[in-house]
Protein backbone atom coordinates (compact mmCIF):
# COMPACT_ATOMS: atom_id res chain seq x y z
CA UNK A 1 0.00 0.00 0.00
CA UNK A 2 2.71 2.29 0.76
CA UNK A 3 4.65 1.65 -2.56
CA UNK A 4 1.45 2.34 -4.64
CA UNK A 5 -0.49 5.04 -2.45
CA UNK A 6 2.56 7.25 -0.97
CA UNK A 7 2.93 9.95 -3.72
CA UNK A 8 -0.83 10.31 -3.54
CA UNK A 9 -1.07 10.37 -0.05
CA UNK A 10 2.19 12.97 0.20
CA UNK A 11 0.74 15.07 -2.64
CA UNK A 12 -2.75 15.37 -0.98
CA UNK A 13 -1.37 16.40 2.01
CA UNK A 14 0.36 19.07 0.41
CA UNK A 15 -2.89 20.26 -1.70
CA UNK A 16 -4.72 20.16 1.66
CA UNK A 17 -2.35 23.05 2.72
CA UNK A 18 0.83 21.35 4.46
CA UNK A 19 3.99 22.12 3.60
CA UNK A 20 6.75 19.92 2.91
CA UNK A 21 8.35 19.56 5.76
CA UNK A 22 4.92 18.85 7.83
CA UNK A 23 3.56 16.92 4.86
CA UNK A 24 6.46 14.16 5.65
CA UNK A 25 5.52 14.07 8.69
CA UNK A 26 1.77 13.49 8.43
CA UNK A 27 2.34 11.12 5.51
CA UNK A 28 4.05 9.19 8.18
CA UNK A 29 0.84 9.29 10.38
CA UNK A 30 -1.26 8.23 7.75
CA UNK A 31 -0.36 5.38 6.81
CA UNK A 32 0.77 4.87 10.72
CA UNK A 33 -3.33 5.14 10.97
CA UNK A 34 -3.66 2.60 7.94
CA UNK A 35 -1.17 -0.31 9.71
CA UNK A 36 -3.40 0.29 12.86
CA UNK A 37 -6.40 -0.24 11.25
CA UNK A 38 -5.01 -2.78 8.47
CA UNK A 39 -8.57 -5.10 9.15
CA UNK A 40 -10.49 -2.12 8.76
CA UNK A 41 -9.78 -1.27 4.88
CA UNK A 42 -11.97 -2.78 2.57
CA UNK A 43 -9.91 -4.48 -0.32
CA UNK A 44 -9.93 -2.16 -3.24
CA UNK A 45 -10.76 1.16 -1.13
CA UNK A 46 -7.18 1.68 -0.12
CA UNK A 47 -6.99 4.78 -1.76
CA UNK A 48 -9.60 6.13 -0.20
CA UNK A 49 -9.09 5.06 3.23
CA UNK A 50 -5.88 7.33 3.23
CA UNK A 51 -7.33 9.80 1.78
CA UNK A 52 -9.92 10.50 4.04
CA UNK A 53 -7.40 9.93 6.63
CA UNK A 54 -5.22 12.25 4.85
CA UNK A 55 -8.24 15.08 5.13
CA UNK A 56 -8.56 14.53 8.80
CA UNK A 57 -5.02 14.52 9.32
CA UNK A 58 -4.16 17.81 7.22
CA UNK A 59 -7.03 19.11 9.35
CA UNK A 60 -6.06 18.13 12.35
CA UNK A 61 -2.43 19.57 11.43
CA UNK A 62 -3.92 22.71 10.30
CA UNK A 63 -6.04 23.55 13.63
CA UNK A 64 -2.75 22.87 15.48
CA UNK A 65 -1.21 25.89 13.43
CA UNK A 66 -4.10 27.70 14.30
CA UNK A 67 -4.14 27.44 18.11
CA UNK A 68 -0.39 28.07 18.17
CA UNK A 69 -0.98 31.29 15.73
CA UNK A 70 1.88 29.81 13.66
CA UNK A 71 1.48 30.62 9.73
CA UNK A 72 1.74 27.05 7.43
CA UNK A 73 4.32 28.49 5.01
CA UNK A 74 5.75 26.16 2.19
CA UNK A 75 9.74 26.91 1.64
CA UNK A 76 10.25 29.84 -0.17
CA UNK A 77 13.45 28.96 -1.86
CA UNK A 78 13.37 26.70 -5.45
CA UNK A 79 14.70 23.23 -4.81
CA UNK A 80 17.64 22.29 -6.83
CA UNK A 81 17.47 19.64 -9.55
CA UNK A 82 19.31 17.85 -11.76
CA UNK A 83 18.18 19.10 -15.05
CA UNK A 84 19.54 22.58 -14.24
CA UNK A 85 16.48 25.18 -15.56
CA UNK A 86 16.98 28.64 -15.12
CA UNK A 87 16.73 30.44 -12.13
CA UNK A 88 14.04 32.74 -13.47
CA UNK A 89 12.16 29.43 -14.16
CA UNK A 90 12.40 27.74 -10.82
CA UNK A 91 11.34 30.78 -8.99
CA UNK A 92 8.13 31.31 -11.43
CA UNK A 93 7.10 27.45 -9.93
CA UNK A 94 8.30 28.50 -6.59
CA UNK A 95 5.50 31.74 -6.74
CA UNK A 96 2.81 29.79 -8.89
CA UNK A 97 2.80 27.08 -5.93
CA UNK A 98 2.55 30.15 -3.15
CA UNK A 99 -0.33 31.38 -5.24
CA UNK A 100 -1.77 28.35 -5.58
CA UNK A 101 -1.75 27.69 -2.11
CA UNK A 102 -2.97 30.99 -0.79
CA UNK A 103 -5.82 31.09 -3.13
CA UNK A 104 -6.51 27.10 -1.62
CA UNK A 105 -6.83 28.03 1.60
CA UNK A 106 -9.90 30.12 0.80
CA UNK A 107 -11.95 27.46 0.72
CA UNK A 108 -12.76 24.91 3.78
CA UNK A 109 -11.75 21.74 4.19
CA UNK A 110 -14.54 20.18 2.01
CA UNK A 111 -14.27 22.18 -0.73
CA UNK A 112 -10.71 21.93 -1.16
CA UNK A 113 -10.64 18.11 -0.51
CA UNK A 114 -13.13 17.76 -3.37
CA UNK A 115 -11.29 20.36 -5.51
CA UNK A 116 -8.21 18.94 -5.48
CA UNK A 117 -9.20 15.64 -6.05
CA UNK A 118 -11.37 16.92 -9.23
CA UNK A 119 -9.06 20.04 -10.67
CA UNK A 120 -5.63 18.73 -9.52
CA UNK A 121 -5.73 15.08 -9.45
CA UNK A 122 -7.97 14.75 -12.19
CA UNK A 123 -10.84 12.28 -10.73
CA UNK A 124 -14.05 11.79 -11.86
CA UNK A 125 -16.99 13.16 -9.22
CA UNK A 126 -18.08 9.37 -9.48
CA UNK A 127 -14.24 8.28 -8.30
CA UNK A 128 -14.21 11.56 -5.94
CA UNK A 129 -17.90 10.17 -3.98
CA UNK A 130 -16.23 6.49 -3.73
CA UNK A 131 -12.79 7.61 -2.64
CA UNK A 132 -15.03 9.85 0.02
CA UNK A 133 -17.57 7.99 0.27
CA UNK A 134 -20.24 11.07 -0.37
CA UNK A 135 -22.92 11.14 -2.35
CA UNK A 136 -22.21 12.12 -5.79
CA UNK A 137 -24.56 15.19 -5.27
CA UNK A 138 -23.01 16.30 -2.77
CA UNK A 139 -19.22 16.25 -4.50
CA UNK A 140 -20.75 17.91 -7.41
CA UNK A 141 -22.37 21.05 -4.97
CA UNK A 142 -18.80 21.35 -3.03
CA UNK A 143 -17.02 20.96 -6.53
CA UNK A 144 -19.35 23.84 -7.58
CA UNK A 145 -18.96 25.62 -4.36
CA UNK A 146 -15.54 25.09 -4.40
CA UNK A 147 -14.80 26.39 -7.94
CA UNK A 148 -16.75 29.83 -6.78
CA UNK A 149 -14.68 29.84 -4.01
CA UNK A 150 -11.90 29.89 -6.19
CA UNK A 151 -12.63 32.32 -8.54
CA UNK A 152 -13.49 34.93 -5.73
CA UNK A 153 -10.55 34.51 -4.12
CA UNK A 154 -8.83 34.20 -7.55
CA UNK A 155 -10.33 37.82 -8.20
CA UNK A 156 -9.25 39.30 -4.59
CA UNK A 157 -5.66 38.12 -4.98
CA UNK A 158 -5.77 39.77 -9.04
CA UNK A 159 -7.44 43.14 -7.24
CA UNK A 160 -4.50 43.46 -4.59
CA UNK A 161 -1.78 42.39 -6.22
CA UNK A 162 -2.48 44.74 -9.47
CA UNK A 163 -2.74 48.18 -7.22
CA UNK A 164 0.58 50.20 -6.02
CA UNK A 165 1.57 48.61 -3.28
CA UNK A 166 0.68 45.10 -3.54
CA UNK A 167 2.14 42.15 -4.29
CA UNK A 168 4.13 41.69 -7.98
Amino acid sequence: MVDQYLDFTWRSLRRLGLPEDVADDATQRVFLVASQRLADIRAGSEKAFLFNTAVRVASSERRTFARRREVLRGDDAPEPTDTAPAADELLDKVRARAVLEELLDELSMDQRAVFVLFELEGLTMTEIARTMELPEGTVASRLRRGREEFQSALTRYRARTARPGGVR
